[in-house]
């Protein structure tokens, strides 16, 4: 019994686990930004032909970029920069600085994110949980063809569709305008004006995720409902919502918080299509002009940035998950067959239970 009471502490080795989660994001970025570096800017070999010539000198963007010596030390000052003083170089377009231009952008593209995040978060939970406990019943079959149309259905195909039907026709949703929730111009502005010129933003680029998620939530929670554990529960008298709540909920959705932490970060690239479709000027709008110009310092700071949110995301997710799972292996031992120290500490403790028994007889 004290063995088992001591194998849901902590251990001191959460804090290494930390260590080398931290350590792969910090190696994973380096090799992702030095892939994109040399990409962008080692394997073109004339930098003059991507610099308009009426608006910055090429002399002046190679010494503004350190674009002179070898690739390592053009990438350390590049690091260097990032790391000390933030900077990403400036565009070769207007000489405006990168971190400026993401700066203006990012906030479109963080609120479509996370505002559409939240949003299929609150559909998909609870019809993937109810379609769950009605399998091939009608409300399933009804939700599966939803969420079928969902995944078929194009982003842009369904933000033109809302647009032109509730915006246009009907105008019940403003269409093509961004309402700061700290900076307003006018009387556009503040947190109403904001969720009201998001709301369709969001539908839009919720559809798809919410589809996905409906169907996972649903598939993790029937598996759920058949472990040894729920029929435990169920036998010893445990009301059913409480049975759903501790017991297959908490369960169902370690692989939807997994998947959140990945998705998030994949989501700033897939946000390209609702800010085309709703003229938001977000990060993908940006880096898609970039791309037009050749302008490879913005399109750089823009990798630069999402690589930082994909990581970012992924190591929330990692530490969250193996908060919530103890099987993870970062808690203090994994099952009776790992004895606690004290134990340890006792050689007639770890006499095998049939020579126990024998001794006993």
């Amino acid at each position: 019994m004290r063995n088992r009471s001591l194998t849901g502490t902590v251990l001191p080795g959460m804090g290494a686990y930390l260590v080398r989660r931290v350590m792969w994001a910090v190696l994973l970025f380096f090799v992702i930004t030095f892939a994109t570096y040399v990409l962008y800017f080692v394997l073109p070999t004339q930098q003059d032909r991507f610099v308009r010539r009426t608006e910055a000198n090429p002399e002046e963007v190679r010494q503004s970029l350190q674009l002179n010596g070898p690739i390592y030390r053009e990438y350390g000052i590049f690091v260097w920069n990032i790391v000390r003083h933030g900077f990403l170089g400036r565009s070769f377009v207007n000489r405006e600085a990168v971190t400026q231009v993401i700066g203006d952008a990012a906030p479109i593209t963080v609120s479509l994110v996370f505002g559409g995040a939240l949003i299929w978060l609150l559909v998909a939970i609870p019809v993937g949980v109810f379609s769950a406990l009605r399998p091939r019943s009608l409300l399933d079959r009804g939700v599966m063809l939803i969420v079928l149309l969902g995944l078929s259905a194009h982003p842009v195909w369904i933000g033109l569709m809302l647009s032109y039907f509730l915006g246009f026709k009907l105008h019940l949703m403003p269409l093509g305008r961004y309402c700061s929730v700290f900076h307003p111009v006018g009387d556009c502005g503040g947190p109403v004006q904001w969720a009201y010129h998001m709301t369709l933003p969001w539908i839009t680029y919720s559809c798809y995720f919410a589809a996905v998620y409906a169907r996972m939530v649903r598939a993790t929670v029937i598996e759920s409902l058949d472990e040894d554990y729920v029929r435990t529960a169920r036998a010893k008298g445990a009301p059913e919502h409480k049975v759903l709540r501790r017991h297959v909920l908490r369960n169902a959705l370690l692989p939807v918080l997994t998947m959140l932490g990945m998705d998030l970060g994949i989501a700033f690239g897939g946000a390209l299509f609702v800010e085309t479709a709703f003229g938001l000027n977000g990060l993908g709008r940006t880096v898609v002009l970039a791309l037009r110009r050749q302008d490879l310092p913005v399109i750089l700071g823009v990798t630069v940035c999402t690589t930082i949110a994909i990581l970012a995301f992924n190591l929330l997710a990692d530490i969250l998950y193996a908060w919530l799972d103890p099987r993870v292996g970062i808690r203090q031992g994994s099952g009776l067959n790992e004895p606690s120290p004290e134990i340890l500490s006792r050689p007639h403790a770890l006499v095998v239970p049939s020579q126990r028994a024998q001794t006993f007889s």
